[in-house]
């Protein structure tokens, strides 16, 4: 089946008042392209997509097991977390179980994405720690990754860094884009970020739900991620957003990751496939709308789960009283 000239428009009353376009790439193990839209091997970053296979190296490394991380905290390790008071706990007793504090993260402070929690910072006088950027289980992760490597962790955001370099080989070895290939950048959070054709990404999320015929500790790890992902989805984003609630509507059939600047991937690991799409304007409020469409016309959803997850599909327009003004409706063209 092949989708083209997809578009997710914003409506206003009966006017389309904006419009984005979407690519996407579905592959199986092999890299076999089953599905695409606009550009499937589309050149971009992968930003916090990639959090589950930079994961791996924390696995495969024993350093999950010998600092005694649990399940919760690994998939914090992969997470783009709201902020909220588990988030935080968990990210704190990784970095107790380093004997390192919130000082040693060097992803820098914001305010929690969940709204209940930021608010009532603001009520008490209390500011963002580290401990509440989203990508702080990301970090601790690497502050776990340099114990078990003896390296220095002061410098661990640097590409030339041991740890950063485990991350560009995992990332490369499931992608299958040699490093000299792959696209350097510089997330939010400080770290390198990989740029990498859609395709790629979607094969590298393929391999982690389907991880046969990968060596055997990357096996091990591929599956302790998802693992643990399925078991704490919550821990992966959060009460209110779309990446935990998928997980938890299929229970656990599809693991699904979103990144910043409107990119999404995801796995069907029974299945051995996946999924990866960009927002080409890098426009949030058309990802999960597409992602929901995507999947309900490969018929990768069921129809209870659609319903389900029917609020992401269609969401609403609302101006600041509250009415509703408009709608993001997706619209994939067959071609």
């Amino acid at each position: 089946m092949k989708l083209s000239n997809i578009i997710v428009r914003a409506t206003r009353g009966n006017i389309t008042e904006s419009m984005h376009r979407v690519h996407f790439a579905l592959v199986n193990t092999e890299g076999t392209l089953l599905a695409g839209a606009g550009d499937p091997k589309l050149l971009t970053f992968a930003r916090s997509t990639a959090k589950l296979i930079q994961a791996l190296p924390v696995l495969e490394s024993g350093a999950a097991e010998r600092f005694g991380l649990t399940e919760a905290e690994i998939a914090l390790c992969c997470a783009s977390h709201n902020g909220e008071a588990e988030h935080v706990s968990a990210a704190q007793s990784i970095l107790g179980k380093l004997g390192l504090n919130p000082l040693h993260l060097q992803c820098g402070a914001h305010e929690p994405y969940h709204a209940p929690t930021a608010h009532a910072m603001r009520e008490r006088g209390e500011k963002p720690t580290t401990l509440h950027n989203n990508c702080s289980g990301k970090h601790s992760g690497m502050l776990a990754l340099c114990a078990q490597l003896g390296a220095s962790p002061d410098t661990y955001m640097a590409i030339s860094h041991p740890v950063q370099q485990a991350m560009l080989e995992a990332v490369s070895a499931m992608s299958n884009v040699a490093p000299r290939d792959m696209e350097l950048g510089i997330d939010g959070c400080g770290v390198p970020v990989f740029g990498m054709p859609l395709d790629k990404l979607a094969l590298a999320f393929a391999r982690l739900g389907k991880p046969e015929g990968l060596p055997a500790a990357r096996q091990a790890a591929c599956r302790g991620i998802v693992a643990a992902v399925r078991k704490f989805p919550a821990y992966l984003a959060g009460e209110d957003r779309f990446d935990t609630q998928l997980i938890e509507t299929t229970g656990g059939r599809i693991i699904g990751k979103m990144g910043a600047e409107g990119m999404f991937a995801l796995t069907i690991p029974d299945e051995g496939l996946g999924l990866s799409l960009k927002i080409e304007d890098g426009n949030q409020r058309a990802l999960y709308s597409s992602v929901m469409e995507a999947l309900i016309r490969l018929n990768l959803l069921t129809s209870e789960e659609a319903a389900k997850l029917a609020d992401f599909h269609q969401p609403v327009i609302r101006n600041w009283q509250g009415t509703e003004v408009g709608r993001i409706l997706p619209q994939f063209l067959e071609g």
